[in-house]
């Protein structure tokens, strides 16, 4: 399972992103809108990882004016966190988690809204993304509608949104797919909508979409253990511990 997980981590952002080599560590920089990519380990390596490379690595970010953020699976590439925290990054936990074969547990639609998938010609297209900003915090990317469109008509991309009557999405998430393997990512509530089961019932109907879809591996990173245990409500059980870090965005 952790093999599939690090062929799809290792594909999934290369048609919007060059891979810059920097032997044990990987750096995909994104090309175009959206959310900015991440340094991970080279597809393959499991051996040392040495400081002077997540040094260069961070250089080089630092250069771009993207974000000093790594991702990787504590237990895939165990010697990466060493080297990452003696550059003064801190390493956060996350439990990774698969859904269970039996696919996805029933889970009713909150009262008031649709849960459904938005296209790329939707109207609530642009609301949905903005709906995902606003429970990480995060400015709407200027381009990001546009891209995110592109990468749905070319199949990289699904989106579901939780819809009010009038037409604005209080919650959303996407799928992100690479052959056979599919994540759940970016799931989000509006914070004057949350405590509604608004973002399960996003994530349930993710799920059956990637089901009907053909995907065979769904998985998905939680914050933390308190909702892990609301996504195995659904059927998700965690397999391995994704870690990330980043660097503070510097002050204005």
């Amino acid at each position: 399972m952790l093999t599939r997980l690090e062929t799809f981590y290792d594909a999934v952002p290369r048609p919007g992103s060059r891979a810059e080599d920097f032997g044990p560590i990987t750096l995909f920089v994104r090309e175009g809108a959206g959310w900015p990519y991440y340094a991970r380990p080279t597809l393959g390596h499991t051996g040392e990882v040495p400081v002077e490379a997540v040094e260069r690595v961070r250089a080089r970010q630092r250069e771009l004016g993207v974000p000093e953020a790594f991702e990787w699976v504590a237990e895939t590439t165990p010697a990466l966190r060493a080297a990452v925290e003696a550059t003064g990054l801190p390493v956060h936990e996350h439990p990774l988690m698969v859904l269970d074969p039996d696919g996805v547990r029933p889970f009713a639609e909150p009262e008031g809204v649709t849960v459904r998938v938005v296209d790329a010609a939707d109207p609530a297209l642009e609301s949905a993304l903005a709906a995902q900003c606003a429970a990480f915090d995060a400015p709407l990317a200027p381009g990001a509608a546009a891209d995110t469109a592109a990468r749905i008509e070319a199949g990289l991309t699904r989106l579901v949104a939780a819809v009010d009557a009038d037409g604005t999405a209080l919650a959303a998430g996407q799928l992100q797919s690479a052959g056979p393997v599919t994540e759940v990512v970016g799931v989000g509530t509006r914070p004057k909508a949350r405590r509604r089961g608004l973002g399960l019932a996003v994530t349930a109907a993710l799920v059956a979409d990637a089901r009907t879809r053909g995907a065979e591996t769904v998985f998905l990173s939680a914050t933390d253990a308190s909702v892990a245990r609301l996504y195995a409500r659904l059927g998700f059980r965690t397999v391995a511990t994704a870690l990330i870090a980043e660097a503070d965005a510097p002050e204005a």
